[in-house]
C-alpha cells in the first residue's frame, strides 16, 4: 500500500491551481469605482471604457470587471482594454522595427568590414609598408612624419566639408583641418583618381620626408588608406606670394619684404638642389607655390611634379611638365630637366617681384605676352624703369632693384649653362640685402663658379647608406608603372 502511494505521488509532479477572486461591494468600496451609466442610474464599472462589471457567483455584493468582447487588457486602468487588432498591429510593428534594426546592424557591420579591407588594400598599393619601414629606420623622419588614419582626417575636416576648402593646387584640393591635438593643418586631396595623380602624391611624400628646411613647407604626415594618398602639411595662413603681388591685397608688399622673400625662396631651392640627402628638382617653381606666413616668411610648396636624382647626376630626360610663363624654354625643347630649369622659373618670380606683372599678360595689341621675354628685352634696352613697380622707387629701392634686375636677367638666359646656380643666386641676394655690392660687381659674381655650401651635407656612415637605399627604393617604387 505504501509503495503504491509513493508511486502515485512520484507521478504527480504538479497540481493545477485556479485563483478565483472578486471585489466586495462593501468592504472594498474604496477600490471599486461608482460610475454613472444613465441620467439617474449608477453602476459599478471599471475605469476602462471598453469594459463591463458582472456579479460573481450570483452574489450582487461581489462583483468583477472584464474587458468587452474583442478587447484585452486591464479593465481597472484608464484605456486599459485595447482592441485585439491594435495589440497585434503594435506587436507586429515592434517586431518589424527590431527586424529592420537587426538588418541595418548587420549591413553596417558588412560595410565596415568591406571598408576596412579597402583601406588595407589602398595602404599596401600606396607603398604604406615601405614608408613604415623608412620611418622606423630613421629617427629624424619618425619625429617629423606620421601615418594618419582616414578616420582622423575625416574628423579633422568635418568629413571634407566644402566650407573647409582653402584652395586648389595643381595636383589636388587643399582643406583646412584641426587635428585632435588642436594643431591647424592643411590637407591635400586629389581631385582625379588616376595613376598619374597617385604617383605624384607618393612622390611628394618621398620628397618632403627627406627635407628639413625652414623655407620648405613641412609635411606632418599622410594617409595611405584612400585610393589617392592624403597629405597633411603645416597650415600657412597668409596665402600665396602671387595673391600679394597680383591679387586684391589691401597692403602691397614693401620692397624690403619682397627682397627677403626672394632670398628665402632662393635658399629653399638651393637646399633642394645641393643640400638634401637626395637632390631634388622642383619643376614647378612659381609665385602660387610660394606660401607666406603671418610674418611673411616664405615657404616653398607643392612638390607633386618634383623629381629626385642622385647627387652625381646633372639632369634627366622626362616628360615636360610645368606652368606656362615659368617653363624653361631649353627644357621645353629638349625634355632634359636640370637644376637650371628651376633657376629659370625663379628668374620669372624675380621679375614679378620687381614689376608686379603676371607671368603672362595681355599687351597693347591684346596678345598674350611673356613677362620673361618682355622683361629681358626692356632690361637690355636700358628701359627697366618703364616696367619697374613705382612703389619700389618711392621706397628708395631703385639701386637695389637694378642689381636684382640684373640677377633676374641672368636667370632668364635661354641657355641653361649661362644661368647661375641657385647657390650663387642665394649668395648674390644676400649681398643685395646687405647693400654691399652694386650692379657691375654683382654681374661679375654670378658669372663665376661659386663652390657649393657643404654645411647641409649629411654623414656618410653605414646607417646613412642604409637609409639612402631605402629612400631610393621608395622613390623607384613610386615611379614604376603599376
Amino acid at each position: 500500500m505504501v509503495s503504491v502511494f509513493n508511486e502515485y505521488f512520484s507521478v504527480m509532479q504538479s497540481v493545477p491551481v485556479v485563483l478565483e477572486w472578486s471585489l466586495d461591494l462593501i468592504s472594498d468600496e474604496g477600490m471599486f469605482m461608482l460610475s454613472q451609466i444613465g441620467p439617474e442610474s449608477f453602476d459599478y464599472r471599471c475605469l476602462s471604457l471598453d469594459s463591463f462589471s458582472y456579479t460573481v457567483g450570483g452574489n450582487y455584493d461581489r462583483r468583477r470587471c472584464n474587458c468587452s468582447q474583442g478587447y484585452e487588457g486591464n479593465p481597472y486602468l484608464t484605456n486599459g482594454c485595447q482592441g485585439l487588432i491594435t495589440i497585434v498591429a503594435i506587436s507586429a510593428g515592434f517586431g518589424l522595427l527590431f527586424s529592420l534594426l537587426g538588418v541595418a546592424k548587420i549591413t553596417n557591420r558588412l560595410k565596415q568590414r568591406r571598408a576596412k579591407k579597402m583601406r588595407e588594400k589602398f595602404f599596401k598599393r600606396n607603398h604604406g609598408l615601405l614608408l613604415q619601414q623608412l620611418i622606423i629606420s630613421n629617427k629624424d623622419i619618425a619625429e617629423r612624419l606620421k601615418i594618419f588614419s582616414l578616420e582622423e582626417l575625416e574628423q579633422a575636416t568635418n568629413k571634407f566639408d566644402q566650407n573647409r576648402i582653402l584652395g586648389g593646387g595643381g595636383h589636388g584640393t587643399v582643406y583646412k583641418g584641426i587635428l585632435s591635438d588642436q594643431r591647424v593643418v592643411a590637407i591635400k586631396k586629389s581631385n582625379i583618381v588616376v595613376q598619374k595623380e597617385i604617383d605624384q602624391f607618393i612622390n611628394e611624400v618621398v620628397i618632403l620626408s627627406q627635407t628639413n628646411h625652414r623655407n620648405v613647407v613641412k609635411l606632418f604626415g599622410c594617409c595611405l588608406e584612400t585610393e589617392v594618398p592624403l597629405l597633411v602639411y603645416e597650415f600657412i595662413s597668409n596665402g600665396t606670394l602671387s595673391f600679394h603681388l597680383h591679387g586684391q591685397s589691401e597692403n602691397p608688399l614693401f620692397w624690403k619684404d619682397r627682397l627677403r622673400i626672394a632670398l628665402e625662396t632662393a635658399k629653399a631651392i638651393a637646399y633642394l638642389h645641393s643640400a638634401a640627402s637626395v637632390s631634388v628638382f622642383h619643376r614647378d617653381i612659381k609665385s602660387t607655390n610660394v606660401l607666406l606666413t603671418d610674418v611673411l616668411t616664405a615657404k616653398v610648396s607643392d612638390f607633386g611634379a618634383s623629381r629626385s636624382i642622385s647627387i652625381d647626376e646633372t639632369g634627366i630626360l622626362t616628360a615636360v611638365q610645368g606652368t606656362h610663363g615659368y617653363l624653361d624654354p631649353e627644357y621645353y625643347y629638349t625634355s632634359r630637366l636640370t637644376e637650371k630649369s628651376d633657376v629659370y622659373s625663379f628668374g620669372v618670380i624675380l621679375a614679378e617681384l620687381l614689376t608686379r606683372i603676371t607671368p603672362v599678360f595681355s599687351s597693347q595689341s591684346s596678345e598674350a605676352t611673356s613677362l620673361a621675354s618682355h622683361f629681358v628685352s626692356l632690361k637690355r634696352d636700358n628701359r627697366l624703369w618703364d616696367i619697374l613697380d613705382p612703389q619700389i622707387v618711392e621706397e628708395g629701392g631703385g639701386e637695389d632693384a637694378e642689381v636684382v634686375a640684373g640677377l633676374a636677367e641672368a636667370c632668364l638666359s635661354l641657355k641653361g649653362e649661362e644661368r647661375p646656380t641657385m647657390r650663387q643666386v642665394e649668395t648674390a641676394l644676400e649681398d643685395v640685402q646687405r647693400s654691399k655690392v652694386h650692379l657691375r660687381s654683382h654681374i661679375t659674381r654670378v658669372s663665376q663658379n661659386v663652390p657649393k655650401d657643404q654645411s647641409y651635407n649629411t654623414s656618410k656612415g653605414s646607417e646613412g647608406t642604409r637609409l639612402y637605399s631605402l629612400e631610393k627604393e621608395f622613390i623607384q617604387s613610386s615611379e614604376i608603372p603599376r
